[in-house]
């Protein structure tokens, strides 16, 4: 019998419905090419979820992701929404889903590929061969932390209020993720935070020194403060292997290290829950970048980053790490052919659509040699 598995689509909002439409083609390649069965079923999440259901993540659709084998999400939020209660608008959906299926280690890689080289605004020498996990904690830190809103005060001051907060555990367990995977990698782990004035930072560090001392085998661990990381990142992004941060640090350093590779279009990644037998229970994979309204429905949009986020959710959830290959690869074959969206341009360089994008993607990955 083939394999199958259950896979929820949340294409969102914006660009979002564009991005999953090209992710779905190479879902289909894979299936007809590999013998393959991927149920799939879709879902409404973010502006469009509150337009429709009055919230933005419905207690039905969080139902249908804890039963699926993984969630591929597209993008959620947008200026229509930004008089929405923060409660319910776009984003909260997303923080929802996060939060319910307890998605705490996000993954996000840094990679450059040779053909987008002159795309990044860094020298080509100082970037060739890059390539950076980043791990960062999802579902604690500042954007959880409690109390937290905007508050009067008797004198006519408003206060706004976010708390930072960690737990050992909470800590320990993104840490092992890290350890896990720089073990597959190069076996380096650079754990950040500001821990010379945040007591949060302080906890961080000597909590991530303690289960290094306990799970870090064959793992070198060194520390540096999120500042620090952020201008090393621009001066010498070559030295990291795998970085390790909170929510907050690693959202930002990520969106940073995204634009070393030339474009936010270009970079996947995933969130996992626990593990059970060497798979998460729970995942969602979705591109770095964000919704993008103001070229939705243009077919101006880079879907590579949606679809190497499949690539993702074939060798994280799926163990699947050749179809994860055959995604990248055909990915590379395209690029290198000089096919770009408008977004990573440049001289030489054909501009496509976000459809002509995903049919390349797809010739190439049909036209590849299938295994033995």
């Amino acid at each position: 019998m083939p394999e199958t598995y259950k896979v929820l689509l949340l294409p969102g909002d914006g660009i979002g419905p564009e991005i999953m439409a090209e992710a779905e083609k190479v879902l289909h390649a894979l299936q007809s090419q590999y013998g393959v069965n991927f149920e799939t079923e879709t879902g409404l999440i973010g502006g469009i979820s509150y337009d429709q259901d009055g919230t933005p993540l419905s207690n039905n659709v969080l139902d249908k992701a804890r039963n699926s084998d993984a969630a591929l999400l597209g993008a959620v939020g947008g200026p229509k929404w930004s008089d929405v209660e923060y409660a319910k608008r776009p984003e909260a959906g997303l923080l929802k889903l996060r939060k319910e299926l307890d998605l705490f280690a996000n993954l996000r890689p840094a990679l450059v590929m040779e053909a987008l080289i002159d795309a990044s605004t860094l020298k080509a020498d100082v970037i060739r061969g890059l390539d950076i996990m980043i791990v960062r904690e999802l579902s604690g830190g500042v954007y959880f932390g409690e109390p937290r809103g905007i508050h009067d005060q008797p004198d006519g001051q408003r206060v706004g209020i976010n708390t930072q907060s960690y737990s050992t555990n909470e800590i320990h367990r993104i840490a092992d993720v890290a350890f896990d995977l720089a073990r597959k990698r190069n076996g380096r782990v650079t754990s950040c935070e500001k821990s010379n004035v945040m007591e949060s930072g302080l906890l961080w560090r000597e909590e991530v020194t303690k289960r290094h001392a306990e799970n870090g085998n064959g793992v070198s661990l060194d520390h540096m403060y999120a500042d620090n990381c952020a201008m090393q990142l621009l001066k010498n992004p070559r030295q990291f292997d795998v970085i390790l941060t909170d929510n907050l640090f690693g959202d930002i350093l990520s969106d940073q290290a995204a634009m070393l590779t030339g474009s936010l279009g270009m970079l996947p990644s995933a969130s996992f829950g626990k593990s059970i037998e060497g798979r998460p229970e729970n995942a969602v994979y979705e591109p770095v970048h964000g919704s993008a309204p103001d070229i939705a429905g243009q077919g101006k949009a880079n879907p590579l980053a949606m679809i190497l986020s499949l690539g993702m959710m074939m060798h994280y959830s799926f163990n699947r790490p050749d179809f994860a290959q055959r995604v990248s690869g055909a990915v590379e074959q395209v690029l290198t052919r000089g096919l770009r969206t408008a977004d990573i341009a440049s001289d030489g360089c054909r501009i496509v659509t976000t459809a002509e994008m995903g049919d390349a993607v797809v010739d190439a990955l049909v036209k590849q040699e299938k295994p033995s």
